[in-house]
């Protein structure tokens, strides 16, 4: 099957966030999340599957469940992220947008890439649920 351009684009965007998101959480483990008993190989695993997921999404395979796996990953990190605000994760927490800048970018990035995995599942769902002719007036 030829992937659409629109494809492509949510293809290419959703492997962009996840390399950001990995880059982070790659860098955060080097500048010291390492030390933290649990959450520092967490941050390094979530940055090294981000990185090999975002390039098979590039270069291709499976689309759904590559789809599935960029998904799972940048909801992980979100989910990691609102409980280490919140409850904690196996005694980790922090507060705020700390360390900054990149707990924010780190949820931009995780958010976009939902938004355009989940952007051609709700064109799909637009153009089968739309009544022929609909908006030609």
């Amino acid at each position: 099957m030829n992937a659409t351009p629109t494809m492509l684009i949510t293809r290419t965007g959703a492997a962009v966030g996840l390399t950001v998101s990995g880059y982070i959480h790659a860098e955060l483990y080097v500048r010291g999340y390492r030390a933290i008993p649990n959450i520092g190989p967490m941050f390094l695993l979530q940055g090294a599957a981000s990185f090999a997921v975002a390039l098979l999404l590039l270069i291709g395979g499976p689309p759904v469940m590559l789809r599935l796996g960029a998904a799972a990953l940048a909801a992980g990190a979100l989910g990691g992220f609102v409980l280490s605000r919140t409850i904690g994760v196996l005694g980790f927490t922090e507060r705020g947008l700390q360390p900054a800048p990149q707990s924010l970018i780190s949820v931009l990035a995780e958010a976009a890439t939902l938004i355009l995995l989940a952007a051609p599942l709700l064109t799909h769902h637009v153009r089968r649920t739309q009544p022929a002719g609909a908006g030609l007036r």
